[in-house]
């Protein structure tokens, strides 16, 4: 058995560590991209680097020369196939460096306060959702933490609008020229209308998704951002975020969802 060499598995504290903070990314990443078609393509990439580790250490020279040319090139592979991840990636680290920034103004200006001005800015929305609610009247609205007006405003129209109840059930009045598409809010404003987003490649979600849900979904997986989508078939609301759905939340929910939008 002397062609065999485990001296590799000699560890030391430092290793130790790396190989921690190396899972800990891996785990980071894997949250991003769970419930899409990325995760298969991400577990292929890690099934091709652990044969090739396994077959370089049992010195196969044919098949690590092969699988070496696609390793050596893995993490120029990895960038391109996984571009909206990464993307999403660096927006969670300034996220959760804004996060930091908004406890230190809650210290200072107080909790209440400032839960009092987010219920201002997030009852137009809460009204609106009753009354589309009740009149089963179709409606996206996504949330962005920050507004790409390349991405949004060449699908839509801008508006740059204060949010008001009115404003967002006109929009999505059947016969109105914008109803098709999303809302997307961002600033504390209406930034665009009729805005044409990318679909989910979730091919998990229930059948009675439309493409309303599926864009909502769409979006969330591709960009930080949240999305809320009025059922035009049931009247049900649902919450997208991460590319996960939340069905058929309360009103309540709803409020404590967007308080967290609008914080």
């Amino acid at each position: 058995m002397d062609f065999l060499d485990f001296s590799f598995l000699k560890l030391t504290v430092l290793d130790v560590i790396d190989i921690l903070l190396v899972a800990v990314i891996i785990y980071y990443i894997y949250n991003l991209i769970r419930g899409t078609i990325a995760v298969n393509i991400f577990i292929g990439f890690i099934l091709i680097y652990v044969v090739y580790f396994v077959v370089e250490q049992l010195n196969m020279k044919l098949l690590a020369g092969i699988l070496g040319s696609f390793v050596s090139v893995g993490f120029i592979a990895l960038i391109i196939v996984f571009q909206q991840e990464f993307r999403r990636f660096l927006l969670t680290i300034g996220k959760n460096i804004s996060l930091k920034n908004k406890i230190w103004l809650k210290l200072m200006f107080g909790k209440e306060e400032l839960e009092k001005n987010n219920m201002a800015k997030i009852k137009p929305i809460i009204d609106a959702c009753k009354s589309m609610k009740k009149t089963r009247t179709g409606a996206l609205i996504v949330f962005a933490k920050y507004f790409d007006q390349d991405a949004f405003a060449n699908s839509g129209e801008m508006m740059d609008a204060k949010i008001s109840k009115r404003l967002l059930e006109s929009i999505f009045q059947k016969h109105s020229p914008l109803h098709d598409g999303a809302v997307i809010i961002s600033e504390n404003k209406i930034k665009s209308a009729s805005c044409i987003l990318p679909l989910t490649e979730n091919d998990k979600l229930p059948p009675q998704f439309g493409l309303r849900h599926r864009a909502g979904i769409g979006v969330t997986e591709s960009s930080e951002a949240t999305a809320l989508i009025v059922s035009e078939e049931t009247g049900e609301i649902s919450y997208a975020q991460q590319g996960r759905v939340k069905m058929n939340i309360s009103f309540t929910d709803l409020e404590r969802l967007l308080n967290k939008d609008f914080n």
